[in-house]
């Protein structure tokens, strides 16, 4: 046996009976692949089945309520806030945005939907400025800080027929405007989240981290690029540290780097002043700021727990979050287009749906869902997943620290949906 495969890891946390092939799955993962630190959390029924953390550096300051960047898993907050709204009757997915926000219609964005919006569809996918970390602190938002970029900026589509481009950044910071200007107190949603959701609810859920709770969080780090390429050289009972052999790899970038040069934020200046590197979101002004769509700070814990109240209608233990009309609203019209590298199917709420067997185009659009059928949601840049499952009442959290970006469809953590579902089909036959 070889020093890697050898290497001590100490698995914490427990799994219900039925779960134990997840916690066997884990271990194996966590001993063999290039894993810093990670969370697990499942609930079944609103039972939590699955709770697992461990650190392979043996870092005494993580545990289960560590904070963690989550990324664009955070995109299925914003989601969840405008939901909220519906819930309330104050606002329409159909509605233009300049029903709720004039001053957003200049420069010929007069007739973009909430619903095109939230489905990446705002022709927004990139800002001609960069963003100084300060003004997303939630006061200078609500000084309209981002708000007066955003009313100025024009709109640009892609040549390829398809409206949809991943909004990876910028979609957060427009949702943020139009919900700080519908909701009846003017919060934002990092407030919303906070006031109604997370603490409520008991979860570790934040946009927007208070300066209390920094010393919480567990920076990320990316992989390097030529570990990971070394890596998938290697079959896999050498004891591969990646999910993906090298001609997996190759055949994704082969794919994607096109799409990218093509989009339209190439030659866009960076998101935030003096980003340079992933490495950037760790900086605590970055975090204590509110760009939804890229900087929820979570643990696996609080997401699983806030995925099981979706996965089970927007109730939990007899309090409603979110009204039943409105949960169906945001999980409501579907639509499926191409957004670069994959067709994805995107509700007018502005979550994922991941197809069934059988509906798959190419083999990026299986990477994307086999594994994870019938979950809404979404995923984060190099690994963390926020799903829920409504016909499986299924909410899944997992966050990892350390980064695999060129895991597109975070099929590390999917490997974890995948056996999920089969323990909760072999109970359901069992029973």
């Amino acid at each position: 046996m070889n020093k890697d495969s050898a290497r001590q890891v100490h698995i914490h946390g427990t799994v219900a009976p039925g779960f134990e092939s997840v916690k066997v799955l884990y271990e194996q993962k966590m001993r063999t692949l290039a894993e810093r630190d990670t969370q697990l959390c499942v609930y079944h029924h609103g039972a939590r089945v699955v709770d697992l953390w461990a650190s392979s550096a043996d870092d005494e300051e993580f545990s289960a309520d560590s904070l963690i960047n989550v990324f664009s898993s955070g995109k299925s907050l914003e989601a969840l806030a405008m939901a909220s709204l519906v819930g309330q009757g104050l606002l329409q997915y159909n509605a233009r945005i300049t029903d709720y926000w004039p001053e957003f219609g200049a420069n010929g964005k007069m007739d973009l939907t909430i619903a095109e919006l939230l489905r990446h569809e705002a022709g927004l996918a990139a800002f001609n400025v960069s963003i100084k970390p300060e003004d997303l602190l939630t006061k200078n938002i609500k000084q309209n800080k981002i708000g007066s970029i955003i009313e100025g900026h024009g709109q640009k589509f892609r040549d390829n027929g398809s409206t949809r481009e991943y909004h990876a950044i910028t979609r957060g910071w427009i949702v943020n405007e139009v919900f700080r200007r519908i909701d009846p107190a003017g919060r934002t949603i990092g407030e919303y989240l906070r006031q109604d959701i997370s603490l409520p609810l008991g979860v570790d859920v934040m946009i927007g981290v208070p300066k209390e709770d920094l010393s919480r969080r567990i920076k990320v780090s990316t992989l390097d690029f030529r570990f990971q390429f070394k890596e998938s050289l290697k079959p896999k009972f050498l004891r591969r540290k990646m999910e993906h052999n090298i001609l997996q790899t190759a055949g994704r970038l082969l794919r994607t780097v096109p799409a990218m040069r093509k989009g339209t934020g190439a030659g866009a200046p960076p998101p935030f002043e003096g980003m340079d590197r992933v490495a950037f979101f760790n900086e605590p002004a970055v975090a204590m700021g509110e760009t939804p769509s890229a900087n929820a700070n979570c643990s696996a814990r609080g997401l699983a727990k806030l995925a099981a109240m979706l996965a089970g209608g927007g109730e939990w233990d007899g309090k409603t979050y979110l009204p039943a009309d409105a949960w169906q609203a945001m999980h409501g019209n579907p639509v499926e287009a191409h957004m670069g590298i994959s067709a994805t199917t995107f509700t007018q709420g502005g979550v994922a749906l991941f197809a069934a067997p059988g509906q798959y185009n190419s083999k990026l659009e299986q990477a994307m869902n086999t594994g994870r059928e019938g979950f809404y949601g979404w995923m984060g840049l190099g690994g963390s997943i926020f799903q829920w499952h409504p016909q499986a009442n299924i909410g899944f959290g997992y966050v990892p620290t350390s980064l695999n970006v060129l895991d597109f469809f975070n099929e590390r953590g999917k490997t974890y949906q995948a056996e999920v579902l089969q323990c909760v089909a072999s109970l359901g036959a069992a029973g």
